[in-house]
């Protein structure tokens, strides 16, 4: 009794007894293994990839929490909903506890095919020049779960999600969201560009504001229907409640409480690289930051000092007029194509694992741009097809399949030696993911930027 009455009993209360199990080993399992374990909760993991661990269904469970990268109609995830109660996304699973743990916490979100990392980290920058406590997470960084869970709550949570984080996801709410762009990418996994798109319009769906890209068809197309509040923003001058380019000024007319009143926060130089699509991030992130109540000031200083993860545009190195530029986190033609459109004149090292994309609309948007082509991966003559088809004067070389992938690399970067003259750009942007032949995209950057200064460096 409290003061006379039956306290209710808290969500995690209710799961002290309960039979819990988790679907996924990986990072965002075991965060959530190390979540329960700490307070005492009875928990199974299913993940048929990793021996010693349950890959059966032998038992009832009060809650099954899903990883993501698990389809809804995986063997394992069908036989589990025949024998749980409730079946909740981990961004699901944290929001029904954060009201427990930390209830005046606020969350922003954002999505797209490309340039969620950049612009979620650029968020991050802006918090640490505004002395926000907060973080980026979800997608990117530590899981949400873990982001949660923190004696020192933080004030605010950035969430990057993906399209397999969304498919699963229902419950979140958020102060903002933000929809960058859609393209195709993951078609393997969602079966279609139409399911993987619904997966990512669905992020409206835990919003009442949403920052849109007004230069991407797909997202204006998607959106369209949704009846929330909508703050635009693109690469022209804006409008009256939207944020764009004025000069070379970064301008808000959307958060300014007047629309006729215009505020910069940014110059295009104040951005590492100043790419088109590099602005266009700064934007949104802008956006989130200004829905949190960040000044515009402290958006300027936190995009000055922001700078690109590894193997997104990363400069390697200069040499006889040649620059060495290592994209390798370009792991769908989306990414490869604001690549290759952000210099003049490309040496393009590209392939791997396609996931059911198609490259003619690359080839054929980027022909003028790239001199020549170096193909590697699973899916080379994909490539290496609609270079023929689309843009037959181009020049394609294909690097056959080695066993060991630093000799593969090295065979790389001394064909990009051969054919390169100054003024060219050798730039890695795979258009593909990198597991055929790589751990990930990040090995696949690395080992390209350490065969570069090794080849060419020394």
């Amino acid at each position: 009794m409290v003061n006379g009455l039956l306290r209710e009993m808290s969500y995690l209360e209710s799961l002290s007894s309960a039979k819990i199990a988790i679907v996924g080993a990986g990072v965002t399992g075991q965060a959530l293994r190390n979540f329960l374990v700490k307070r005492d909760m009875h928990v199974d993991i299913f993940d048929e990839k990793i021996q010693g661990l349950r890959s059966e269904v032998n038992a009832e469970y009060d809650l099954v929490i899903v990883s993501p990268g698990w389809k809804t109609d995986h063997p394992m995830i069908i036989e589990l909903s025949h024998h749980c109660s409730e079946m909740l996304s981990e961004i699901d699973f944290a929001w029904r506890i954060k009201e427990e743990l930390a209830p005046h916490q606020r969350w922003v979100a954002l999505t797209g095919t490309n340039g969620k990392t950049t612009t979620v980290n650029m968020i991050q920058s802006i918090f640490n020049s505004a002395s926000i406590h907060g973080v980026a997470c979800g997608n990117v960084g530590e899981p949400v779960i873990s982001a949660l869970d923190r004696e020192d709550h933080y004030d605010v949570l950035a969430l990057e999600l993906s399209s397999f984080q969304l498919q699963w996801s229902n419950l979140a709410r958020f102060t903002a969201c933000a929809l960058l762009n859609i393209a195709p990418d993951h078609i393997d996994w969602h079966g279609s560009f139409e399911e993987y798109g619904s997966a990512k319009i669905k992020l409206l769906e835990f919003s009442d504001l949403a920052v849109i890209n007004l230069q991407d068809p797909e997202v204006v197309l998607r959106s369209a229907p949704w009846s929330g509040k909508k703050i635009f923003y693109s690469l022209e001058t804006p409008r009256a409640g939207e944020i764009g380019l004025v000069d070379n000024l970064l301008v808000d007319r959307a958060f300014t409480g007047d629309p006729t009143v215009a505020v910069d926060f940014a110059e295009i130089l104040d951005l590492n690289p100043s790419v088109p699509h590099n602005v266009s991030n700064a934007m949104a992130a802008a956006a989130l930051a200004l829905a949190l109540g960040i000044s515009h000031e402290e958006i300027r200083s936190g995009l000055q000092s922001f700078r690109l993860d590894h193997h997104r545009l990363e400069r390697i190195l200069e040499r006889d007029g040649v620059v060495w530029v290592n994209d390798s986190k370009a792991t769908n033609p989306h990414a490869a194509i604001a690549a290759i459109l952000s210099h003049l004149s490309v040496v393009w090292i590209a392939g791997g694992l396609a996931k059911g994309a198609t490259m003619d609309s690359l080839v054929h948007r980027c022909a003028k741009r790239i001199r020549a082509a170096i193909l590697i991966g699973a899916d080379a003559l994909l490539i290496a097809q609609a270079l023929t088809e689309q843009a037959p004067e181009i020049p394609y070389f294909i690097i056959p399949f080695r066993e060991n992938s630093e000799q593969l690399m090295h065979d790389v970067v001394s064909k990009a030696h051969e054919l390169a003259v100054s003024g060219d750009t050798v730039l890695l942007a795979p258009a593909c993911a990198s597991m055929d032949q790589f751990k990930d995209y990040a090995q696949r950057g690395e080992i390209f930027a350490s065969t570069v200064r090794e080849v060419i460096g020394s």
